[in-house]
């Protein structure tokens, strides 16, 4: 079925620009069209901005069932994005309005981000470049100087939670350093093969690990107090998946009372955090890094997603769709 409008020209609205790069080139679509960008969309905005138009660009702007209801004309809501919780997607499908998303977009820029907070954090890069910026060179007076842990990431184990594209790119880098690789099961399961190790098992053996899961129900907090309590090896614990798989004030305490020797996220429950999070008070810790969700954000990372939400875009409006969700 051919999507494309007799009367007017198809109305597209970007909700949030601002969220994909300045210099990020937005390709036009080949169908006739009108793009309206707003740089950001507060929620109560929603609705008057989306009420004529045919198809809905959003990132992080939320699309809700009451914002729909005006939303006549709708068809499709392009997701500049992998995740659609953004997006109100029972209610879509119950108005016949498709949503489509992201797919394996990361597969270089999010695996690369992974290794340079691990390598930041086991190498203690951070702390020295600070010290250096302090006069603690001049004050040892030598060649060097000690004063943060230095280890290789050869022959250590790295516990991968999630075997997903990412995942897997990220144990092929590993290997290419020499370390050694576990992926872990699902928190609870068994019987997955001679491929996964146990989830605790990985926990107790890993001396870094790495999340490239979801959120979902099953693995919201799937880390937190117990599971910390578990590590043996005293981990790094690095996060450039979702905000939420790790619960955030038990990080805190693991790290301050020396269960975990660091970790590095990129990705925090609420973004940004409040000022009292808990992770804002760890930030001027040597052994804690926070960057501001821009694992998945290389130039050309962003702009091969951009390219490939008007991709679905084009294929959409050409009666062939590409990439929609569906629900359960």
């Amino acid at each position: 079925m051919n999507h494309q409008p007799s009367v007017r020209p198809a109305r597209i609205v970007f909700l949030d620009r601002e969220t994909l790069s300045p210099e990020t080139r937005l390709r036009p679509p080949a169908f006739p069209h009108e793009l309206v960008t707003f740089d950001k969309t507060a929620p109560d905005e929603v609705a008057s901005r989306i009420a004529d138009a045919d198809i809905v660009i959003t990132n992080k702007a939320p699309v809700r069932r009451a914002a729909l209801d005006g939303a006549s004309e709708l068809r499709l809501i392009a997701v500049a994005a992998t995740g659609t919780d953004v997006v109100d997607v029972a209610a879509c499908a119950e108005r016949g309005i498709a949503v489509s998303n992201i797919r394996n977009y990361a597969i270089n820029t999010v695996p690369e981000h992974t290794f340079a907070l691990m390598l930041a954090l086991r190498r203690s890069i951070l702390a020295y470049a600070d010290s250096v910026r302090r006069g603690r060179w001049q004050e040892a007076g030598q060649f060097c100087f000690f004063d943060h842990p230095i280890r290789d990431l050869s022959g250590s184990t790295l516990g991968i939670i999630g075997d997903g594209v990412l995942g897997r790119a990220v144990a092929d880098i590993a290997r290419g350093f020499g370390m050694r690789v576990l992926f872990s099961a699902y928190k609870g399961s068994t019987g997955m093969g001679p491929l996964y190790t146990p989830f605790e098992d990985v926990l107790r053996q890993s001396d870094i690990i790495t999340l490239h899961s979801p959120l979902m129900a099953s693995t919201r907090n799937m880390i937190s107090g117990p599971e910390f309590a578990l590590m043996e090896q005293r981990p790094l614990i690095i996060n450039t998946a979702r905000g939420g798989l790790v619960d955030e004030a038990a990080l805190a305490e693991a790290l301050t009372s020396g269960r975990i020797s660091g970790a590095a996220f990129d990705v925090v429950t609420a973004e940004p955090p409040a000022a009292d999070h808990p992770f804002m008070r760890l930030v001027d810790r040597p052994d804690f890094i926070l960057t501001p969700h821009v694992a998945w954000a290389s130039s050309e990372a962003i702009q091969g997603l951009t390219d490939q939400l008007f991709d679905n875009i084009d294929a959409f409006w050409a009666g062939s769709p590409r990439n929609l969700v569906t629900i359960g």
